[in-house]
């Protein structure tokens, strides 16, 4: 999916399952069909499969804020 596509389709609130591409001190990235985004403050293994709501869309800087769902 591209940036646009993602665009289109979601929006701050919505719940989505995505897989952990990385763990890092401040949280974990979330791949989501191609896009990825920010999880802050949480900690999941690598491959774990996670359901997230978006809780920020920054679409200038193609960059959205994750939380635990």
């Amino acid at each position: 999916m591209s940036w646009q596509e993602f665009l289109d389709r979601h929006r701050s609130g919505d719940v989505i399952e995505g897989v952990v591409t990385q763990d890092v001190p401040f949280g974990s990235f979330v791949e989501y069909e191609g896009v990825t985004g920010l999880a802050y403050q949480e900690s999941w293994p690598v491959g774990t499969r996670v359901s997230v709501r978006i809780l920020e869309i920054d679409a200038e800087r193609q960059r959205f804020s994750l939380a635990a769902a």
